[in-house]
């Protein structure tokens, strides 16, 4: 099968929905044999060559400072769909729904293969954070929306992200499909433990709390800190160990220096290790660690979760939340109300009987992990089914509004690409002679004529055949 996944983002930037993209990639070629192609936008020095699959970035704007290191993609990018299409994908994978779905139903025009479209988070809520004027951000979730119900099939990675997408006014069905984890169950090695540790303040007997994930806010942080805050004044030590990156890092250490908890943005009881990408040092970090804590009621599956469990590490969660899915309380988690004394109060029972922390973990390892050979191999299945359904015409009679517009620009850019390659050819032999020069000139002045009457012919039949003159 030819499959097509494409992500507004990829290496080298590297988050949760690229690590689901990467292993989507790796194991359906490795477990199915799959023929697979990326598309992302473009990143300055990107090297893409030492990759097991085709990898086609496409043009890109830099738009890092107002989206937390991200560049937007130009979905229009006539070369890249023309890449992509030459392809003759079977099925479109789309994981983000702004210019990668995009670029996902101008493929489906040029080679009509169904588009599946997974809902990985809480989009809506980093639209609002970065689009200030509330009547853009808006106009820019309902575009988001209706994106997504053009797709042939959605996907979401828990029952709360499927909720949480309805709540938006998105109208169509939806099926969960859950996301994996690449960690091998088991805690690591001792000896890899001691050297990722060794350079932290981390005293035998202390509790070690862990967080991993990006540095924001709306993740829960400022909870945990105030937690930590009364469970400092109530005599019990500790240490808090957070791991990654994001724009609310200062704010989050100069909270924790008011609380006494660093000094002077020094580690105290709380320590900023930054971003870790060695996969073994992250396994390390959670085999040390007691208990993960993952307040955030923003993310849709809570992927560092599964990875915490999957090294015997248990979490504390908010009950209801989407990361909470599946936990049972004292058995292989722990779920809370989400405030800082309910955190504060079970830290310190916790804290008094870490052996059972350990057999909570043991737990989580065996009823939360799902591997990502199972999962990608759900999905493979799926893509079947998928495919048995279109061969039915199943989605024949799914249009949204702007997919004549869509439509026209396919063809606009099709025209484009054709007008590149003539432009290719005729002015590929100017060293001949510059009589030779000017008549290829002359043709291409003619092509490039004849180029746009057949573009507002088509423009003009479209138009006709939808009765909107």
């Amino acid at each position: 099968m030819k499959i097509c996944l494409l992500n507004d983002s990829f290496a080298p930037v590297l988050d949760g929905v690229v690590n689901v993209v990467m292993n989507y990639a790796d194991y359906l070629m490795r477990d199915h044999g799959a023929d697979v192609m990326v598309g992302t936008p473009k990143y300055p020095g990107a090297d893409y060559s030492a990759y097991p699959y085709s990898v086609v970035p496409y043009q890109s704007f830099d738009t890092t400072a107002l989206t937390n290191g991200y560049r937007t993609g130009n979905p229009f990018s006539g070369k890249a769909v023309a890449e992509l299409a030459a392809f003759q994908p079977e099925i479109i994978h789309s994981h983000c729904p702004a210019s990668a779905t995009v670029i996902a139903r101008l493929l489906r025009e040029e080679c009509g293969a169904p588009i599946v479209f997974t809902y990985h988070t809480k989009y809506d809520i980093d639209i609002a954070r970065a689009v200030k004027v509330k009547l853009a951000a808006k106009e820019s979730i309902r575009a988001m929306v209706s994106n997504i119900e053009a797709c042939d099939e959605t996907w979401v990675v828990s029952r709360g992200a499927g909720e949480s997408l309805k709540a938006l006014g998105f109208q169509g069905d939806y099926r969960v499909m859950y996301n994996g984890v690449d960690f091998e169950k088991g805690r690591a090695d001792a000896a890899l433990v001691a050297r990722t540790t060794a350079d932290y303040d981390l005293p035998e007997g202390v509790p070690v709390f862990l967080f991993v994930g990006r540095m924001m806010t709306y993740k829960g942080l400022p909870l945990i800190l105030d937690a930590l805050k009364l469970l400092a004044d109530s005599g019990q030590d500790f240490r808090m160990v957070f791991v990654g990156k994001g724009p609310d890092q200062a704010i989050l250490e100069r909270k924790a220096t008011e609380l006494g908890l660093m000094e002077n943005g020094r580690a105290g009881k709380c320590i900023f290790t930054g971003p870790i990408y060695d996969r073994e040092a992250l396994r390390a970090w959670n085999t040390r660690a007691d208990l993960f804590l993952f307040p955030s009621t923003f993310d849709t599956n809570g992927l560092v979760v599964r990875e915490a469990a999957a090294c015997g590490l248990a979490s504390v969660l908010i009950e209801g939340s989407c990361a909470a899915e599946d936990v049972t309380n004292g058995r292989n988690g722990f779920t809370i109300e989400e405030t800082p004394e309910a955190m504060a109060a079970l830290l310190l029972e916790l804290c008094r009987d870490l052996k059972r922390l350990r057999a909570v973990g043991d737990c989580a390892m065996e009823e939360l992990v799902l591997s990502w050979r199972d999962c990608v191999s759900t999905a493979y299945e799926r893509y079947q089914v998928v495919l048995d359904e279109k061969r039915r015409g199943a989605f024949d009679k799914k249009k949204q509004p702007m997919d004549l517009l869509v439509s026209l620009t396919a063809r606009s850019m099709e025209e484009s690409e054709r007008y590149r390659q003539i432009r290719r050819e005729l002015f590929g032999d100017f060293k001949e002679s510059a009589v030779g020069m000017m008549e290829n000139i002359q043709d291409a002045e003619d092509a490039l004529e004849q180029l746009f009457d057949k573009i507002g012919e088509t423009v003009r039949r479209e138009i006709d055949s939808h009765h909107l003159r």
